[in-house]
């Protein structure tokens, strides 16, 4: 049985089939008449000959910053799972937030002749632009919005510009920020503004608000944090950038005898099951990162499913986000 047996049965063309096996794009009406056809014939795709033919294994390289976060596992999460439905493999690469690291990673993927690539970028530097461009293998970003490249990202400007109102709302005013490096444009330059702009929507001085760059650490939210209390010591409201930067804030926070939220409101983004434990609950920006990885996945599917003189248009996505407020404020 062939791929082109099986689009005779179901009435439609191979390319139609193929789109349905990799989770392309497909109509319904066409999709129940060659599921159905599958299912008669007990179809399933060769492997080697699929390799043969396209040049590449059915594997999908996932690069990431780092393990230890609870977003990455879930972004890679939904992505593994989707890609598994149509039959590709995940094959993980940590870059530890190393530009050279990324780089050697792109290219030893295109080398492996894997299917495709799923990059959780932070800074998209002149260099991997030109790899990802030239890239032989369709690459798709997550957490940025490159406007170049196939993305799926987050809302995070009104997220943390939602938050800041809360705390306003709750009558803080001497608000601090404990920020990500801005070469990471979403959870650094996006957050900041947003939290400026709500600053400005409430009549308030936004570039006198104090501001400390973190690492993406607990501990790098905890040291900002003694920073912040001996430099400002009234201080009211603390925006982190990241729920993790938030827990150490609160430590330090703690550590000072300060009351949350009696002295001090405080409220992260990401919504880690951390925040769900830890006294007081933490008031953040749920980000939906298991659908992240599973339309980056998807996006990824649907380019590959497509003829090799089909052209890719390259699709942002842009998602979603919910406010959770907890005990900190």
């Amino acid at each position: 049985m062939t791929i082109k047996e099986v689009a005779r049965l179901a009435g439609v063309s191979p390319a139609a089939v193929s789109r349905y096996l990799n989770g392309g794009s497909i109509s319904p009406e066409k999709s129940e008449r060659v599921r159905k056809a599958i299912e008669e014939t007990g179809y399933r795709p060769n492997p080697m000959a699929q390799t043969m033919r396209t040049g590449r294994i059915n594997q999908v390289g996932v690069i990431v910053p780092r393990l230890y976060s609870d977003s990455v596992s879930q972004i890679t999460a939904g992505a593994s799972a989707r890609l598994f439905e149509h039959g590709y493999m995940t094959l993980l690469g940590c870059t530890e937030h190393d530009p050279e690291t990324e780089l050697r990673y792109i290219k030893i993927l295109q080398e492996s002749q894997a299917a495709g690539i799923i990059l959780m970028g932070a800074e998209l530097t002149p260099r991997i632009a030109e790899v990802i461009r030239s890239s032989r293998v369709p690459v798709v970003i997550t957490g940025q919005n490159f406007e170049e490249f196939p993305c799926v990202y987050h809302d995070d400007f009104h997220a943390v510009r939602d938050l800041t109102r809360l705390l306003i709302e709750k009558g803080r005013r001497r608000l601090v920020m404990i920020g990500a490096p801005e070469t990471d444009i979403a959870a650094g330059l996006n957050r900041r503004r947003g939290a400026e702009q709500a600053l400005l929507d409430a009549g308030l001085n936004a570039s006198a608000m104090p501001y400390v760059v973190s690492t993406f650490e607990a501990k790098g939210g905890k040291e900002s944090m003694e920073y912040l209390l001996k430099s400002y010591p009234d201080l009211d409201g603390v925006i982190c950038a990241t729920d993790t930067m938030a827990m150490g804030a609160i430590s330090a926070l703690r550590e000072a005898g300060k009351d949350i939220p009696g002295d001090v409101s405080i409220v992260g983004v990401g919504d880690n099951w951390v925040d769900t434990v830890s006294v007081p609950g933490l008031t953040t920006a749920h980000l939906f990162f298991r659908q992240c990885g599973e339309e980056a996945a998807g996006l990824l599917l649907d380019i590959l499913s497509r003829e090799s003189d089909e052209p890719v248009r390259a699709r942002q996505i842009r998602l979603q986000y919910l406010i959770v407020e907890r005990g900190s404020v």
